[in-house]
Parts: C-alpha cells; sequence; structure tokens
C-alpha cells in the first residue's frame, strides 16, 4: 500500500511538473526555444526536448524493463550517489555537464507544438504506469550509470526528481532571453 501512495504522490508531482513546463512554453516563440546564449549551452528548447527524451526513453523505459522483466533480479542496489539522491529526494542543486555528444546532446525542437506533445505523452505514460507499479516486483532493477540498480518504482519517481531538478536551468535560460 505505501508503493501506490507513493506513486500516487508521484503522480501528482509529475502531472503539476509537466502542466508547468507546458505553461512555460506559452511565453517564448520557437525563435526564442531554440536561442543559445553561447555554444556550450542548451536552448530552452533543447532542454525541454532532454527532458522529454529523458522520461520516454530512459525513465519509463526502464519501467517497462522491469515489468518486462528484461530486467536484473537482484538484491543489488543503488551507488552511493543514488542512496543520497534517493534519501534527499532529489538531485543536488549543481550543474551537471557531460561532454557534447549525438548520444546525449538534445536537437533542437522543430515546433512549441512538438515539445507541448512531447510533454503530454510522458504524463500520458506516467499515468498508465503509475498504476501499474504496484505489480512489478520490486527485486526488478535496471542499471543506472550513475545512480546503481534501480526497481519500476524508483525509476519512477526518478521521473519527477529530473523534472523537478531542471527547473533551475529554465529559471537561468529564461533569463537570458
Amino acid at each position: 500500500m505505501a508503493e501506490n501512495r507513493q506513486s500516487l504522490e508521484g503522480l501528482e508531482n509529475i502531472g503539476a511538473l509537466v502542466e508547468q513546463y507546458r505553461n512555460g512554453l506559452d511565453p517564448y516563440t520557437i525563435e526564442q526555444l531554440r536561442y543559445k546564449a553561447n555554444d556550450d549551452q542548451w536552448s530552452l528548447g533543447q532542454m525541454y526536448n532532454h527532458l522529454i527524451q529523458s522520461a520516454m526513453f530512459m525513465q519509463i523505459g526502464a519501467i517497462a524493463k522491469c515489468a518486462e522483466a528484461e530486467s536484473t533480479d537482484t538484491a543489488e542496489g543503488k551507488s552511493e550517489d543514488g542512496q543520497r539522491i534517493f534519501q534527499k529526494g532529489s538531485f543536488p542543486p549543481i550543474k551537471i555537464k557531460v561532454p557534447d555528444s549525438p548520444q546525449y546532446t538534445p536537437s533542437q525542437p522543430e515546433s512549441k507544438e512538438q515539445l507541448a506533445q512531447g510533454l503530454e505523452k510522458v504524463w500520458e505514460q506516467a499515468q498508465s504506469w503509475a498504476a501499474k507499479l504496484h505489480e512489478i516486483p520490486g527485486n526488478r532493477k535496471v542499471k543506472h550509470p550513475r545512480l546503481g540498480y534501480l526497481n519500476a518504482l524508483e525509476w519512477f519517481q526518478l521521473i519527477e526528481m529530473h523534472l523537478r531538478h531542471h527547473l533551475r536551468q529554465q529559471a537561468t535560460l529564461e533569463q537570458e532571453l
């Protein structure tokens, strides 16, 4: 029952964040969403694409693997970083910079509608998985490159933490517009 409560609370938070990001698109043109103050940072639109892609392919993808038993049936758990992040319920308030690469650097958005539709897909998938999380055994885990082995509920919680983490970046990028 605690897992159901956690997933429902997480779903409410995800819904509020997705709505906040969706509303955050309204004041901007596509040109503004593609604007980069310098080559070393993402545009606001790239940040949105990063959030959508991370949720859909990494976090929700890992939940699906846990559900389909494409995961590791293990008692192994989180790394030290993973333990700290889940204990706090958030990422540290620092910028995490990885080298630009085709696999990691998000593309510029094609349109505001593309971003809005991507956020809607994230919300739909979050709602769908929230209803099923309690059915997925907790020992089915998928390894996160930095956080260690996470089960479906932890991957679900990561969606909300990641969306919340990027609010600071959103505020910084909006100030530069």
